[in-house]
């Protein structure tokens, strides 16, 4: 059993633990931007913004191949809307692009880099040709098993073909492995860096941009997870929880409090929400009358057919 000391010992750290959970919790999360897209790029900054109600879309690193297209990983691309309102939260700063920096060129490095590359290139293709001619070594194996011909015959069959595979393979570049190094990503700033990087927020911020930042914000407020809805023809999606536990209660389209809408527009939109079983918000910003704040204004539409 545990003596007092050890108890007292292990209950404080605990709660150490506890604490220092709690402020890597606070973490700052940061945001590099790849022309006008925000990107998160660290894995417990991914899991920091779905706690927050952030959901975004993995998009990938790598060049689009058939088995990536079911499973896609890092980064998480967000929508302007969620990166700048964490940015209002104080829980995002933007990372600056390390690639604008001109620093000195080492010959040598890129010289051993270049021959490390070379030295990978041979192994690689020595282990595929090994492969190869085992692969054919068991094949013309049971060949001979099966044929009841002579053994010289079936002994000059294999050397004939392992010297035509050795004089005839070639092993493409294009199939390398290749190691990706990414020390100059910007990934290594710690929390505390971040806290200091002042950079302002670089998408650009119109009547429409504000419109849907307004209304994305005030549904956040309200608890509901948002993401893109463009395939419905809409801003967002709204659910009432997690879109990996609900479905979609909502379209939202966001227009300006002065902006006429075509007739045959709010028709089309009001049609496609009944036919995916969702209701159509048509949403505004405007002022307050007693407080001059910010409200949003909430219009829903359904479709309920001709008589």
């Amino acid at each position: 059993m545990d003596s007092p000391e050890q108890k007292i010992t292990k209950t404080v750290s605990r709660e150490d633990a506890s604490k220092e959970s709690m402020a890597n919790s606070r973490h700052v999360i940061g945001i590099h931007f790849c022309g006008p897209t925000p990107l998160v790029w660290r894995a417990d900054e991914l899991k920091s913004a779905r706690e927050l109600g952030i959901i975004g879309t993995l998009v990938g690193s790598l060049a689009r191949q058939p088995r990536q297209n079911t499973r896609l990983g890092r980064p998480l691309e967000l929508l302007p809307e969620e990166g700048r309102l964490l940015a209002d939260m104080g829980r995002a700063a933007v990372i600056p692009d390390s690639t604008n920096e001109d620093p000195e060129v080492n010959p040598e490095q890129v010289e051993q880099y270049h021959a490390g590359l070379e030295n990978s290139f041979q192994e690689q293709g020595a282990m595929v040709l090994a492969d190869r001619k085992t692969t054919l070594l068991r094949v013309m194996t049971e060949k001979h098993n099966e044929d009841s011909g002579s053994q010289e015959d079936s002994d000059g069959a294999v050397r004939d073909r392992l010297e035509a595979l050795e004089h005839g393979f070639s092993f493409p570049r294009t199939a390398m492995a290749v190691q990706l190094c990414t020390a100059r990503a910007g990934l290594s700033h710690c929390p505390e860096v971040r806290r200091f990087l002042a950079a302002d927020w670089p998408t650009p911020r119109d009547e429409r941009s504000e419109t849907r930042f307004r209304v994305f914000r005030d549904l956040r407020r309200q608890g509901f997870y948002l993401t893109s809805a463009g395939k419905f023809g809409g801003d967002y999606l709204v659910y009432p929880g997690d879109p990996l536990r609900f479905h979609a209660y909502f379209i939202v389209v966001c227009i300006s409090m002065d902006e006429s809408m075509p007739l045959c527009d709010v028709l089309a939109i009001a049609r496609l929400g009944s036919n995916v079983k969702k209701t159509v918000l048509l949403c505004s910003s405007g002022e307050s009358q007693e407080d001059d704040r910010e409200e949003v204004v909430y219009t829903s539409l359904q479709w309920s057919g001709m008589v």
